[in-house]
């Protein structure tokens, strides 16, 4: 008996019956009449159930109290209720009363069918708000996008306003440096005008000879040349340019050959080199050029300036006819037959010809200069100097020898123009000494295998 009654109240069936009677009378007044009488079907359905069980339990207990366990019990309660159940002779339900409920469950049909069609009727409406509250949203957004366009068109002409503005700057600039280079024509013509001028007066001035018979010839002013006239600013535009070669083209040079080769000492050895070798071939291919202007215009040549200063002139008025391909192919050449530097037999040299290009192109129109320019001497092992170089970021700052160079100083006789890079470090150019004398570094030179080749 304890099991059965056990599982009677892990069930709940009386909390079931309580929850589902509570929800009928929630919606007794809701729902339909077939509804109403399912649900009271489904409530005797539950109760005649727990009645079966409690008469289970009932014989189960009845039959543990004995023969007569129970007996006074049952014949006091169970007997009376029984008989009352089953005593009723005839419904106490009227025509009247059933006439009044089918009444009822039509009323409440109607009732029913009432709300529903309001609620159709509030959800059309509600639709319909909704229709019309999504068309004014797609009109506001049509409003917008016609008013964003303008603007979108107003911003991007104001980027390519910007961009004109830009390109006008650029150009700008462009115009100030040739302005700047005809103001320098200018002086240049003007002051020949002068020279003219005074040569036209004097010559007046001067008792007229025979015209058919000179016999001194006429005294000649000295004027400035063109080379003269704009050596300050060819001065400037030179130096501004070497030191766009150390900002830009060396950089170029060393990440290219930084591809190629690890050791970044090695490379901007091989750097400095092409520079120092640059200058050397071009203040070569200069005296050789001056020298042939020279014997060229020395029949010819009566002017008031000298016949150098005439060669020099002549080179600044026609710097394109410079052969510099030439003093490329020199400096590539020195470079491979030299000591000072070492490098991977697959690596060729005219990866940084570009560099070498521009370096001889300046360098031969710094020959041209009154005094002319040129890099400073310079060689591993040195005693810094502050006036001619600057320490690179991985130096050591407090050591009074230089290890190697990184880029050359820029002399104008004695003075430096422009200060250099240059790299320091304590103990190192021993230590490189002695690791040279132990396990020498090999050179291009030395390679049999690149000779072979060459021959």
């Amino acid at each position: 008996m304890a099991d059965t009654l056990r599982r009677l109240t892990n069930t709940a069936s009386f909390s079931v019956l309580q929850d589902k009677l509570d929800s009928w009378h929630r919606e007794y007044h809701i729902i339909s009449c077939d509804q109403n009488l399912n649900k009271c079907c489904e409530l005797i359905e539950i109760t005649a159930k727990i009645q079966g069980q409690l008469f289970s339990i009932l014989n189960l207990t009845a039959a543990e109290g004995g023969l007569y366990g129970g007996v006074d019990t049952l014949k006091m309660r169970l007997l009376p209720w029984l008989g009352t159940c089953f005593s009723l002779g005839r419904p106490s339900i009227t025509n009247d009363t059933s006439l009044q409920l089918i009444q009822d469950s039509a009323e409440k049909d109607r009732r029913i069918r009432e709300l529903s069609a309001s609620h159709d009727s509030e959800v059309q409406k509600l639709d319909i708000e909704l229709c019309s509250t999504r068309l004014q949203l797609d009109s506001l957004r049509a409003e917008v996008g016609d008013t964003l366009k303008p603007c979108s068109n107003l911003l991007r002409s104001a980027h390519e306003q910007l961009e004109i503005y830009r390109r006008r700057l650029d150009a700008l600039s462009d115009y100030e440096r040739q302005i700047r280079l005809l103001r320098e024509e200018v002086s240049f013509l003007s002051a020949e005008k002068a020279t003219l001028q005074e040569r036209l007066v004097r010559s007046r001035s001067s008792s007229p000879t025979p015209r058919f018979c000179r016999t001194s010839t006429p005294r000649r002013s000295e004027s400035p040349t063109r080379a003269q006239l704009t050596n300050s600013s060819r001065h400037a535009r030179l130096v501004s340019r070497f030191n766009d070669l150390y900002a830009t083209e060396r950089l170029e040079a060393q990440t290219l050959l930084r591809r190629y080769i690890a050791d970044l000492e090695m490379v901007q050895r091989i750097i400095f080199l092409a520079v120092v070798e640059s200058f050397k071939a071009a203040k070569l291919a200069y005296f050789k050029y001056k020298l042939r202007v020279k014997k060229t215009l020395s029949p010819s040549h009566f002017g008031p300036e000298s016949l150098d200063d005439a060669a020099v002139d002549h080179i600044v008025r026609n710097l394109e006819v410079y052969d510099i391909q030439a003093s490329v192919n020199n400096v590539i050449s020195a470079m491979n037959v030299s000591p000072r530097i070492s490098f991977p037999l697959d690596v060729d040299l005219v990866l940084i010809s570009a560099l070498i290009r521009d370096t001889c192109r300046v360098a031969f129109a710094m020959q041209t200069l009154d005094p002319p320019l040129d890099v400073a001497f310079a060689s591993d092992g040195e005693l810094y100097s502050d006036t001619k170089y600057r320490q690179s970021y991985d130096s050591d700052f407090s050591a009074p020898l230089v290890v190697h160079h990184v880029w050359p100083a820029l002399m104008e006789g004695d003075a430096v123009i422009v200060k250099g890079e240059a790299v320091t470090r304590r103990g190192a150019l021993w230590t490189r000494s002695r690791s040279r004398s132990v396990s020498p570094m090999r050179s291009r030179s030395l390679s049999p295998t690149r000779s072979l080749v060459s021959l």
